[in-house]
């Protein structure tokens, strides 16, 4: 499909995540794809307060420090057109103050604060004409399209944050109201597209691109970790969180068939730790790897899980570690959700507990119908679609669609 990008302009993204981010960040993604036909300008979130002062031996508070007090990394070149910001500014820690025209103010305070440090960037890189584009950040980006006196001005959502505790008590009128001021809404998900259509009818859903080149190299070799473990594997890889992740229905598995081993590769929370999965032999907690290391595990699991929890904050999450599985060719047994109706036919989709331990009997006893070298393709091929020029270009046809980009630039509408 042929898309219409959005090129030649000066972008600022303000972003929820940083660019040293240790885990992977679609905003970061974005960057740099857009990049390739744009200036970009990616703002790295101001250091607050609290954080100053809990998280002192962060390196990335480090970096925030060194940056507000002698210029240090304020403003770095990191690829071609892309340049870090961090603002030599701290904002104040306000979400606990349960008066909302206080918080109001003061948020407008902070939005400043920032705003006056982007202004500085902007100046230094000789941006004109700025678009906008903010990562989910409706509190501190909340006054920033007025602030910056940006043309146009987008808002991306990929999380459903109003789900998370620390934004119940302001988000919600605070995202509406972010989400009203915006030119254009885009989102990673149809739920979440769906969901900001209540609040601006401009809301498009340009999904998620993943950057599969290390998970579609084959004949990996099998990590050490894995060797004393019997076959079949039944793998996940991923974060090992309570509000993600379903117990029972890993529970369900492993003491269906005591043969199957069942492996969870990633960080693991409390809650999993206490977890009774860790009194079943057939269940193997590998803890955090090296992300360059997981395509090898992937590689060597007989089937991949997603045993997701549909609650609040997982309702609308897009599924990018389906994508990864699907790239190296397994069959995956997952939750089905809506953003997961796009994989059903690629995916075997479960509704309960019991639903995943007869599709992995069934693929399992069935090798030669579900894990032919076709149906690894079929996989493969699927998965390679979804990329991040395609979800950039996505997002440049419903820019263009709506005539945002001003007529005197001379850009064809």
């Amino acid at each position: 499909m042929e898309h219409k990008f959005i090129h030649d302009r000066d972008i600022v993204m303000f972003s929820f995540q940083p660019w040293d981010t240790e885990i992977g960040s679609n905003f970061k993604d974005m960057a740099l794809e857009l990049a390739k036909r744009n200036r970009v300008l990616f703002v790295n979130r101001a250091l607050d307060r609290r954080s100053r002062l809990r998280d002192k031996n962060d390196p990335k508070v480090f970096a925030r420090l060194a940056s507000i007090q002698n210029g240090e990394g304020e403003l770095t070149e990191v690829n071609k057109n892309i340049w870090v910001h961090n603002p030599r500014t701290i904002v104040e820690s306000i979400n606990w103050v349960p008066v909302a025209t206080v918080h109001d103010a003061l948020n407008k305070m902070n939005n400043k604060r920032i705003a006056d440090e982007i202004k500085k960037a902007v100046q230094r890189l000789n941006f004109k004409n700025v678009l906008l584009i903010n990562d989910n950040d409706f509190t501190r980006g909340f006054y920033l399209k007025e602030m910056l006196d940006c043309k146009e001005y987008i808002f991306y959502i990929r999380d459903y944050m109003l789900a998370v505790d620390f934004f119940k008590r302001h988000g919600a009128r605070l995202e509406r109201g972010v989400m009203k001021k915006a030119d254009l809404v885009v989102a990673n998900s149809s739920y979440l597209a769906d969901y900001s259509r209540q609040f601006n009818k401009n809301s498009f859903d340009i999904g998620q691109g993943c950057d599969l080149t290390p998970f579609l190299v084959q004949n990996l070799p099998m990590p050490d970790d894995l060797k004393p473990i019997k076959k079949p594997i039944i793998g996940y890889v991923g974060f090992i969180s309570e509000v993600r992740l379903d117990e029972k229905v890993l529970i369900h598995l492993a003491k269906n068939n005591l043969q199957h081993q069942i492996v969870l590769v990633g960080p693991v929370d409390d809650f999993f730790q206490k977890s009774e999965l860790n009194k079943l032999e057939n269940v193997h907690f590998l803890g955090r790897r090296n992300p360059a290391t997981l395509p090898a595990y992937i590689a060597h699991f007989d089937i991949c899980i997603n045993p997701q929890m549909f609650n609040e904050v997982t309702a609308g999450n897009y599924p990018r570690k389906v994508d990864e599985y699907l790239a190296t060719g397994k069959p995956v047994v997952a939750t089905a959700t809506k953003a997961m109706e796009m994989f059903a036919p690629y995916t075997f989709l479960c509704k309960t507990k019991e639903d995943y331990a007869a599709h992995v009997n069934n693929i399992l006893q069935h090798p030669e119908q579900f894990n032919s070298l076709d149906q690894q393709n079929r996989r493969r091929e699927f998965a390679k679609t979804h990329t991040w020029e395609n979800s950039i270009g996505l997002m440049g046809d419903a820019f263009y669609q709506l005539g945002i980009m001003n007529q005197e630039l001379g850009f064809e509408l």
